[in-house]
Formats: C-alpha cells, structure tokens, sequence
C-alpha cells in the first residue's frame, strides 16, 4: 500500500525512513539536515564511514534518537538540464533504497521524501513520476510505503499520478 501523508518525515511511525542525502552523507539542509538533528549526534560519526556515496546509491544506517529503526541514506541526482542521466540516477537511488531496507530482513514500511526535489532542483513533477513508479514495483514487498510530501502541492502531484 502506497500513502501519501503531508508531515516531517522525522516523526512517522515506520520501520525506516529514507534520507535525501549528499555524497559525503554530512547532514546539511531540508531533509537532511532534519534527519540529522533528529537522530542525534551519533549519526554523523555513523555516515561518516560510510561516505562517499555516489549519486544513484544508498546505504543504511540505525535511525539512533529517531522513532524508525533504520535511516536509508539515497543519494539522487543534481538537475542540470535532464538529458544528462538525471532520471536514470533518480530511480537508480529509489531502487537502492528499496533494496537496502530489505535487506535488513525487517524493513516492512518505509518512508521517502522528495528525493533532489530540494536543493537539488529537480522538477517536482518528474521525480514524483520517477518516485511512484518505483514504488509500484515494490508495493507488494512492503506493507507500507509513505511518500512523505514536505507541502500541499508535492503531495497532490503524488496524489494525481497515484489516481492514475
């Protein structure tokens, strides 16, 4: 089953939530940065020896002082212009989040941001494209999978493509 809530992504009750993170998994700004105050200070020294990360991949993290277990780091694409591999990076760190939460063995419901949709400049509408036909594939894996919209308009592009 496929949700769409309008929250912080800090606060859902799932087994783990993904992080849109930077190469170097450094905390940093929107929800990154979030996540990295939530979990707590130990989390830093934790991504740390994971780092660096290329765009299109994931790793996985305990989420500390968190209330979901696991913190999935994916790193997606900056936007430059979309015809140079945004996309394909793009679903490439929806897939790799997918695979490292289960992975786990555990990870039955899992939460995602925006991912590149901050900072990152990418279109709201393309990722979201991107996002959800990711996540189709895996709605049968999960009992739960949270696309976690950080305001009204991405949550009613998720919404109408999930209409679809």
């Amino acid at each position: 089953m496929i949700e769409i809530v309008e929250a912080d992504i800090t606060t859902l009750a799932v087994d783990a939530i993904v992080n849109a993170a930077n190469c170097e998994l450094a905390g940093g700004g929107g929800v990154d940065g979030a996540i990295h105050r939530a979990a707590g200070p130990e989390l830093l020294p934790a991504t740390r020896t994971l780092a660096p990360v290329r765009a299109g991949s994931a790793v996985l993290t305990s989420g500390f002082q968190l209330s979901a277990r696991y913190v999935v780091h994916a790193v997606g694409p900056i936007w430059k212009d979309g015809q140079s591999g945004e996309a394909e990076e793009l679903e490439r760190a929806y897939e790799a989040s997918f695979r490292v939460a289960w992975a786990t063995g555990v990870v039955r419901s899992i939460a995602f941001p925006a991912i590149s949709t901050g900072v990152y400049d990418y279109p709201r509408q393309e990722a979201a494209a991107i996002a959800v036909s990711v996540m189709l594939r895996h709605e049968g894996a999960f009992e739960r999978i949270v696309a976690c919209a950080y305001d009204p308009r991405t949550a009613q592009i998720y919404a109408a493509l999930l209409a679809r």
